[in-house]
């Protein structure tokens, strides 16, 4: 399934905050469900007090062999170094609605940014599927560049060590954009709300 194209220019969105309350919703109704990636669980947390921007999906990242089949599986390739040649890898991302305002741009250009300086692992852009139900959604993505339009692909064990590497600082650095605009005003309300 394709997944990523690239960013597209911000759309108005009246109905943002109403928007923004039923994904909280359904975020905690998935939270007790446990269909949230467990590793993830802190980083969304952090997420929900933030007013210009809200999450829409996620994935920790997957990596999936004859090992290790469940296309769900937390288990790293390190543990099987010697064993597995080759790897389906299964991105890891967030998926984010963010609102036409001023804190809301800061954040497009933080998640730009943070993709611009591994261009060959990090894209940020949108995901039509998602932008089709949601205006103004944005993915942060780890995957190799080859495969960016792709949720999926076959990658070489070196390359999914790589990956494991990459996977635990690409989320610490999407953690300390998070803490960075959890220090932000609300801005629910004004003439910036839609901007």
């Amino acid at each position: 399934m394709e997944t990523f194209t690239p960013a597209k220019p911000f759309a108005p969105h009246p109905g943002y905050a109403a928007d923004r309350e039923k994904a909280h919703r359904e975020l905690e109704k998935e939270m007790l469900r446990g269909s949230i990636d467990t590793p993830l669980l802190p980083l969304i947390r952090e997420w929900i007090p933030i007013t210009h921007c809200f999450t829409v999906q996620c994935c920790c990242g997957h990596f999936v062999h004859d090992l290790e089949p469940d296309t769900e599986n937390l288990v790293p390739p390190s543990r099987y170094r010697e064993k597995i040649n080759t790897v389906r890898y299964r991105l890891a991302y967030v998926a984010v609605c963010i609102q036409n305002n001023t804190p809301g741009r800061q954040m497009y250009s933080d998640l730009e940014e943070l993709a611009a300086d591994d261009p060959d692992y990090l894209q940020f852009g949108c995901a039509d599927w998602f932008r089709e139900r949601l205006v103004n959604t944005y993915c942060i993505q780890l995957e190799p560049e080859r495969l960016k339009n792709k949720d999926s692909g076959v990658i070489t064990m070196d390359e999914a060590l790589h990956l494991e590497v990459l996977r635990e600082h690409f989320f610490q650095r999407l953690a300390g954009i998070v803490r960075k605009h959890r220090a932000y005003p609300p801005l629910l309300t004004g003439s910036d709300r839609y901007g």
